[in-house]
């Protein structure tokens, strides 16, 4: 199976929420999620629990815990290309308003893929 293109939602600012969260984590969580989202690019859709689930309308979430801190990224796929929207540290359950963010998120990309992926 072909690798999983997957790319950084990039604001219309230039910030890239994924990259600013990540900065604020301790670097043991940082390289826990780095590899996760290795995982996705490796597996893309086949991609299931524990490592990833579907949260509702096409967004999905990486599943990583340390320490007991449950840390989520959330993504979503545009084509065979998946998109990471934002990452956050999840209680009980992922807030739907951050489900609502990557949603919007997704929309912004669909119609315009240049202007919301991160140039690194």
């Amino acid at each position: 199976m072909p690798e999983t293109e997957v790319i950084l939602f990039s604001e219309d600012d230039g910030s890239v929420p994924l990259l600013a969260w990540l900065d604020k984590l301790p670097a043991k969580a940082q390289d826990k999620c780095i590899v996760k989202i290795e995982r996705l690019a490796a597996v893309g859709h086949e991609l299931r629990r524990p490592e990833a689930d579907f949260l509702r309308d096409g967004v999905y979430e990486l599943r990583v815990s340390l320490q007991g801190i449950h840390y989520r990224v959330l993504y979503f796929f545009q084509g065979t290309i998946a998109v990471i929207s934002h990452g956050l540290i999840k209680a009980s359950k992922v807030p739907p308003e951050e489900i609502d963010l990557a949603i919007d998120r997704k929309f912004r990309f669909a119609k315009n893929p240049a202007r919301h992926t991160h140039q690194g």
